[in-house]
């Protein structure tokens, strides 16, 4: 009797051990399950956030790139202008000095045809080393004026060109062909490809 007592004693308890058994391995498998969504959801919201920042950082770029055209392309005009202006500013500054310089020489061309004048003059006795004297001035002045940039105008032979030439008088002359120059006057000259003062000239009929 008390084998059998003990015997249904020891079911019961192995029972409760199996029951306790089961539900310990039931939580654990829980809790286990629950660890593991815990894990894998931290991973899908990583990955999400990980996209979005891929997102960001490429419309960051394309900011980026569209700043850095519109930067390169005000650079660019900045310099065209800048080219433009020093150009301008160049020119101007040509200009300037051209035409003050053709007042210049416009007055030094009249001290050169009374020089020349002058020479075209016989020498009087003994007055010819002050006629050499003046030859040399006179060179030395028409020296300086050349490498001012002053040429003579062509006229003699040419045709007339009312661009370098001023018409004073006409004339009969088998020498030279109709509407070209036969004599000169009073001499052209040009600065720098600038006419400072045209040809006084004669043309044949």
């Amino acid at each position: 009797m008390t084998d059998q007592k003990m015997t249904k004693n020891d079911a019961e308890d192995k029972t409760k051990d199996l029951e306790e058994d089961q539900k310990k391995e039931a939580t654990e498998d829980l809790d286990q399950g629950s660890a593991e969504e815990e894990k894998e959801t931290p991973e899908d919201g990583s990955d999400k956030n990980e996209d979005q920042d891929n997102e960001d950082n490429k419309e960051e770029e394309k900011e980026e790139k569209e700043d850095d055209e519109d930067l390169n392309t005000k650079y660019l005009r900045l310099m065209a202008d800048f080219q433009n202006f020093k150009k301008r500013s160049q020119k101007q500054r040509s200009d300037t000095l051209a035409y003050a310089n053709a007042e210049i020489v416009g007055q030094l061309l009249e001290v050169m045809d009374n020089f020349e004048r002058a020479l075209e003059q016989d020498a009087d006795e003994g007055q010819e080393g002050f006629k050499e004297g003046m030859q040399m001035i006179f060179d030395q002045l028409k020296g300086v004026l050349d490498k001012t940039g002053v040429e003579e105008i062509k006229a003699i032979g040419e045709v007339f060109d009312p661009n370098f030439h001023n018409a004073v008088m006409t004339e009969d002359t088998d020498e030279y062909e109709s509407g070209h120059v036969s004599g000169v006057m009073q001499k052209g000259y040009m600065l720098k490809g600038r006419v400072v003062r045209p040809s006084m000239v004669k043309v044949a009929n």
